[in-house]
């Protein structure tokens, strides 16, 4: 009778965890959304080229854990409550790590569609005083994949705005900063051909893997993907018009002759409140599921800088 009393009692009834000890994930592999048909039936566009990671990667060191931001301390085991993220957002289960990939890229490995929640801050939304962004990023199920946060001076912040450079920081479910995203100062303005907008994007921090290139066009908005090597591989179009009331503005995802789309950039209408007291965006990303995991980590860094540049027009 003590004995059973004693199994009862325990923090975890039925194993032999001792007390404080976090509870395992479950031993389920994610096998992608509900109704999934492939990448060719989702996207007829999807090229042969991107079937695989591109090679010659050069691989981190041994023991690469990833270096955290301020406040972000590299741990060992998984974080199930990230700062400043809610407590019941469940994370993404760690799949099986293709070959040649970057470490923390393997979640984007078996997924095709992202979503970016930026996080409302209370003192940004009540001062005006630009603040660090926060962002959750998730998959579509809802389960948490990272978490990032940007690493800006505060004079930078509210001196330049949303024109600022800034380095953002992305970091997996054991706190490790798996991708780094830096922007430089760069012109905003249309008519000026000339030092436009660019994102370089880093797996694992200091090694790059990819940029966006902003192209100048009179009037639409227009982007080159390119890879390690500064070679194009796909072309990003949004819409002449940027600015949308009670809809989404989408940036299509298209081949190097730009006659096939094959995924998108979605910032998403979060309502008349919020679009018009807090600067807090919600955006959407769709590409082929055998897309390189790389250029999906570049997908990322292109959904921020369009982010950024669709505040500057607004």
């Amino acid at each position: 009778m003590d004995k059973q009393n004693a199994q009862m009692n325990a923090p975890h009834p039925g194993t032999n965890l001792p007390a404080g000890y976090p509870p395992q994930y479950p031993p389920a592999a994610f096998q992608g959304h509900p109704g999934y048909l492939g990448p060719q039936a989702a996207y007829p566009g999807t090229q042969a080229g991107y079937s695989g990671p591109q090679p010659g990667y050069s691989i981190p060191p041994p023991g690469y854990s990833g270096a955290g931001p301020v406040g972000f301390a590299v741990q060992h085991q998984p974080v199930y409550n990230q700062p400043g993220g809610p407590a019941a957002v469940p994370w993404m289960p760690a799949p099986p790590v293709p070959p040649n990939c970057p470490p923390g890229l393997e979640y984007l490995s078996q997924i095709d569609q992202i979503l970016i929640h930026q996080q409302i801050e209370i003192l940004e939304a009540l001062t005006s005083f630009e603040t660090n962004n926060k962002y959750e990023i998730k998959n579509s199920l809802g389960q948490r994949i990272y978490f990032a946060t940007e690493d800006t001076d505060c004079c930078t912040r509210n001196c330049l705005g949303a024109s600022r450079p800034f380095t953002l920081r992305i970091l997996d479910n054991m706190g490790r900063e798996v991708i780094t995203l830096e922007r430089p100062l760069r012109c905003v303005s249309c008519c000026c051909p000339c030092c436009l907008q660019e994102i370089e994007i880093q797996a694992p921090p200091g090694v790059p893997v990819g940029y966006v290139i902003q192209n100048w066009h009179p009037c639409l908005p227009k982007f080159t993907v390119q890879n390690e090597r500064r070679e194009d591989v796909l072309k990003i179009t949004g819409p002449c018009l940027v600015c949308s009331c009670c809809a989404d503005v989408d940036f299509e995802i298209k081949s190097l002759d730009e006659e096939n789309v094959v995924g998108k950039i979605s910032k998403q209408w979060t309502g008349l409140v919020r679009e018009a007291f807090t600067d807090a965006d919600n955006f959407g990303i769709q590409f082929p599921l055998d897309l390189d995991v790389k250029m999906k980590a570049v997908m990322l860094g292109a959904c921020f800088l369009i982010g950024h540049i669709l505040k500057d027009d607004m």
